[in-house]
This record gives structure tokens, sequence and C-alpha cells, in this order.
């Protein structure tokens, strides 16, 4: 029990004249039981029985036998167009008492549902946020992107909308220079690459984009961390964790040494990969590794150079 519902039940004992320490032991910590009975924990003595029950008059041992008799509705999301508070005329054919209605009632209802559509969205900047929500989560379903991402990306382009940055740009590449804003601004691997891969726009385009949301929002975006793609890197290329765990620790050393900086992250991953699969004889070729992280070889291999002879191997 946390210290506010302690609190409330000191405060109703005390209006219905209920001691706030227990008569027999002097404790103050009193609990409310299942049965609505206020009950000391020290000692276990009974101080009330008449205690108010605040859950629900029913119950339920499953979560969706708890879902269909709940009576309240989803939370409100920013992933929504109307923030989750739609107002919807439905298609069944019956009344409040369960009875068939009539074929001009039911004409009537279809006439209402369809000018209730098109009357949703009437503004220009509602239309415009249905259809960027929309293309967030066609986006965010091609790269497996998580909820907390998505609400943040849906919060980057609503101020962008509201600030007029979207008018005269494309609504798709504003939503997918949000989306890499939001993987950006919380540390989650998903590059400039990948955000493009599924979108409808230029590479270029998002990132124009994003350079105009980061400036005009002020976006305050930390330094990419190249131990962040070591795991993904490694899982598409096939390497072990071994492997893995040795080219984090030769990152490591490199960031002490201040030899990764300006540098892009990803390549700077896949030459530490490579360097440790060479030193734990792991057969994996500068190719192999370029796939997996989708950069060239030539990337891999410049990025070997620089990190061989900052951490003075002899590979």
């Amino acid at each position: 029990m946390n210290v506010k519902h302690k609190r409330v039940i000191r405060e109703q004992g005390a209006e219905r004249g209920i001691p706030t320490r227990c008569p027999e032991c002097g404790s103050s910590i009193l609990v409310q039981s299942e049965t609505g009975e206020i009950v000391c924990s020290q000692c276990g003595l009974v101080i009330s029985e008449e205690a108010f029950d605040r859950g629900p008059e029913w119950r339920a041992f499953t979560p969706e036998e708890k879902a269909e008799k709940s009576r309240v509705g989803s939370p409100i999301s920013i992933l929504h167009a109307d923030k989750g508070l739609p107002t919807v005329i439905d298609k069944v054919g019956k009344d409040a008492f369960g009875r068939r209605v009539g074929m001009e009632t039911r004409m009537q209802m279809l006439r209402l549902r369809r000018w209730q559509t098109r009357t949703q969205y009437q503004s220009p900047v509602e239309r415009n946020l249905l259809q960027a929500l929309a293309e967030l989560d066609r986006i965010a379903d091609k790269i497996h992107l998580p909820e907390d991402l998505q609400e943040e990306a849906a919060e980057v382009y609503r101020k962008a909308l509201e600030k007029g940055l979207v008018r005269g740009r494309s609504i798709s590449a504003i939503v997918a220079a949000a989306i890499y804003a939001a993987c950006r601004r919380y540390d989650r691997p998903r590059s400039l690459k990948e955000v493009a891969a599924v979108s409808r726009v230029k590479k270029k385009d998002i990132a124009r984009c994003y350079r105009l949301l980061v400036q005009e929002l002020g976006l305050k975006m930390p330094i990419p961390d190249p131990k962040n793609y070591v795991s993904k890197i490694a899982a598409r290329a096939g390497i072990p964790e071994r492997t893995q765990m040795e080219a984090i620790r030769l990152l490591d050393e490199t960031e002490r040494r201040g030899a990764v900086v300006g540098k892009d992250p990803i390549g700077i991953a896949a030459a530490a990969l490579y360097i440790a699969c060479v030193l734990t004889g792991e057969k994996k070729t500068q190719k192999d590794i370029a796939e997996a992280a989708g950069v060239t070889e030539v990337t891999v291999r410049n990025r070997y150079k620089g990190l061989k002879d900052a951490l003075g191997l002899d590979v």
C-alpha cells in the first residue's frame, strides 16, 4: 500500500470517528483488507468493519474478462488525430432495447454516418494530421518502432504543424524526419538509411527536413554511440556474443582515447566488429560485415585502419 492510500484511510477514519492509531499496540500503520475491514498491520486488530470498497462491483479472473466488463474506453493517445476520443455512429441496426429498426430509420442512420465521416475532419490541419499519423503508423510497422517512439514522433510532428513547418513540404518527408528525430533523441539504433528505405521520399529530402526540425524546434540531439549498433550488425552477420563483447571493449578503449569523434557510428561499429572477429578467430570478411551494416567495404576498411592505428593493434 502506498503512502497516499494510507493517508486517505487516516483521513476517512478521522471523519468517521475511527482512531488513526491502533488502540492495542499504538501503531499508525493501518491497512484496508479485501473484505472492507481496517486492520492494524502490527498486531492484527480489526479497528473498523465498515470501510468503503472503491473497487468495481464485478470480479474478473482474466485480462480478457476484465476488458469486457470494464465500462471505460482506451486512454487518450496522441497517435490518433482526435486523441482517441471519436464520435462514431455504429452500423448495428438495433435500438437500445435490442429491437431491429425499420428500413427508413436504418437509411437515415446510414446518411448520418456518411455525413459524420465527411464532417469529422473539416479543417486542412485536421486532414493533414490524419494523413500524417497514418503514414507514421505505416513506417513504424515496417521498422518495428515501439509505441513510446511513435508517440514522440507524433509529438514532434504536431509541434512542426503548429509552427507551420509542414506547409509547402512533403508530409511523408516530415513524418520520416520526425521518426528519425525521435530515434536519435532517445538513442535508439535506427539509421537514416533504414527510415528512408521504408519511406516514400528520398534520403536527401528526409535529411533536409530533419535539419529543419532540429533547428526550428530546438531539439537537443545526443551524440550517437557506436556501441548501440554492434548487436544489430552482429545479429545480421551471425556473429557470436563473445565477439560482440570484444567489439564493445574495443569501442570503449577507442572512446577513451578520443578516436571516434566526428565519425559515422555505424562504420565505427562495423570496423570494431571486424577487428574483434580477427582477434577471436571468427571467419568474417569485410564484405560480410559491410553488407550487414549497410555500408560499403571502403568505409569498413578506412574505419578499420583508423581504429587499428588509434589502438596500436597488430592485426
